[in-house]
């Protein structure tokens, strides 16, 4: 398999393997950007609707510091609003980071 075969394949291991949650509103449209990014990329997530959930909105909170909605939680790292650059950033830096480890 060449080089970048091996990458892509990589990649889309990394990508499904990601823990991902995505604090959420019913009416934030940022929100839906933020799950329409991760719906495009084929990447899994999981939604907590805050405004349901008070106990959910609080856990947000602590981990991001804000009552603002979206706060997207990937593999531990809190990314608060809509911020593409932030998330293309953290998912970029999955692959090279775990090429490294084995290299």
């Amino acid at each position: 398999m060449d080089n970048a075969k091996r990458d892509s394949v990589l990649y889309l291991v990394l990508l499904i393997s990601m823990h991902i949650t995505i604090y959420t509103t019913p009416t934030c449209p940022y929100c839906k950007l933020a799950k329409d990014y991760f719906k495009d990329k084929g990447v899994t997530f999981t939604e907590v609707d805050v405004a349901a959930d008070p106990a959910a909105a609080n856990e947000m909170v602590k981990k991001s510091g804000q009552m603002g909605v979206p706060v997207v939680e990937l593999d531990g790292h809190i990314v608060v609003g809509w911020n593409k650059a932030a998330l293309d950033d953290l998912i970029d830096k999955k692959p090279a980071t775990k090429e490294k480890k084995t290299a």
